[in-house]
């Protein structure tokens, strides 16, 4: 793939770009077995093809940084100097938020909005993040460090809608820190659809809810999870029953309650969230006997549950950080026969995993979210020793 922006140097996330994308893939294998090798068994670990990514278009989530002036505003990221750099047309961006972006920048203008200055700590707009649904719909947030202009974008959204069509959802978001945070504490809906309706399972994805930002490999990730965790066990039965422990949205669970799993419990941490899964869950006509979802922290609500109630499967996303030694400790002695553990860090999966020794690693798969980054999202299927 080809980036002007990246040829004239004036934006290097890409950093594998020059690579050519298989040896890109091979490289990220070799790099997360190498990260697991410690751990015992990992050796014996079958890896299957990796989930490939389109080369571009597939960002599906987006944080543009809001930079420049009232008159002429960016929208990109922060340059060396810590100013906004302005990446019109980005080839990895899904192409619905490339359409979007010239008419943001008309709105930043007709409402005279002050784009915020790192360097400085003045200004008002700091970021405008995007996210792409179902039917190419958006959800876009403006991340303002006051509430002084709020209502001026409320009474502006026929404007918005004029030069955006496909904005479905629209939200302020304050954050009045000078914090390297994408995002501030206090959300505030401007129009009537609260939830975006996702291409992926069925989700819905409310304003502070976390989903994947590459829809099209997680797709192949949720399918994934529900191909092992419904093989049957070494006695033939079939699991009947799953946690999803950092559910998110709900992706996990609702995708093996689609495919006939009798009984899942997604628990997450954030409200927000837990009501986007509840509301796909509703949407896909599934009762709440089978798909059932719970605003709670992971580790505490899992052992809280009495030891008949452990499940067939559990399925573990959790960020960057790794589920904690809590947690292992509760997987590696709860009666749970199998675990599928999703993660975006393989340094904080091969600790758990270390942490774990009753489970041991059947078979990995790399899922390519960021294709020319060395980011790599690797899930591994755990069966009880």
């Amino acid at each position: 793939m080809r980036c002007d922006h990246f040829d004239a140097g004036t934006c290097r996330s890409c950093s594998l770009l020059p690579q050519p994308y298989e040896r890109q893939l091979a490289g990220k294998v070799e790099a997360v077995a190498a990260t697991l090798s410690p751990v015992p068994g990992a050796g014996e670990i079958s890896w299957l093809a990796p989930a490939s990514s389109p080369e571009k278009g597939f960002r599906t989530s987006a944080k543009l940084v809001v930079g420049g002036t009232r008159r002429r505003p960016t929208l990109g990221v922060l340059g060396p100097d810590r100013r906004g750099v302005d990446l019109p047309g980005c080839p990895i961006q899904h192409p619905a938020i490339n359409r979007a972006t010239p008419g943001l920048k008309r709105f930043i203008r007709s409402l005279d909005l002050t784009p915020y200055d790192v360097p400085t700590k003045r200004g008002e707009l700091k970021n405008i993040l995007i996210t792409v649904g179902d039917g190419q719909r958006l959800m876009i947030r403006f991340v303002l460090r006051t509430r002084d202009r709020v209502s001026d974008i409320r009474s502006a959204l026929p404007l918005l809608r004029d030069l955006v069509p496909s904005a479905h959802v629209v939200t302020a978001n304050i954050h009045p820190t000078h914090e390297a945070i994408v995002e501030g504490p206090d959300e505030i809906i401007l129009t009537r659809a609260r939830t975006l309706p996702l291409s992926v399972e069925g989700l819905e994805l409310g304003p502070r809810s976390f989903a994947q930002t590459n829809a099209s490999v997680a797709s192949a990730l949720y399918e994934q999870a529900t191909l092992w965790a419904s093989r049957p066990f070494a006695d033939g039965r079939l699991p009947e029953s799953l946690w999803d422990l950092y559910c998110g949205v709900g992706g996990f669970a609702l995708a093996a309650a689609r495919a006939g799993f009798p009984r899942v419990t997604g628990v997450e941490v954030s409200s927000g969230a837990i009501s986007s899964a509840i509301s796909a869950a509703r949407h896909a006509g599934l009762p709440r006997s089978a798909a059932s979802f719970i605003a709670d922290d992971a580790t505490s609500w899992a052992r809280a549950q009495a030891p008949e109630e452990v499940p067939d499967v559990i399925v573990v996303n959790p960020p960057r950080r790794g589920i904690g030694a809590d947690l292992a400790t509760y997987l590696n002695e709860c009666d749970a026969p199998r675990v599928i553990y999703s993660s975006c860090n393989p340094a904080s999966l091969a600790t758990d995993l270390a942490a774990m020794p009753t489970l041991r690693p059947i078979e990995g798969r790399l899922f390519d979210m960021f294709p020319h980054t060395t980011h790599a999202e690797v899930a591994l299927l755990l069966e009880r020793a």
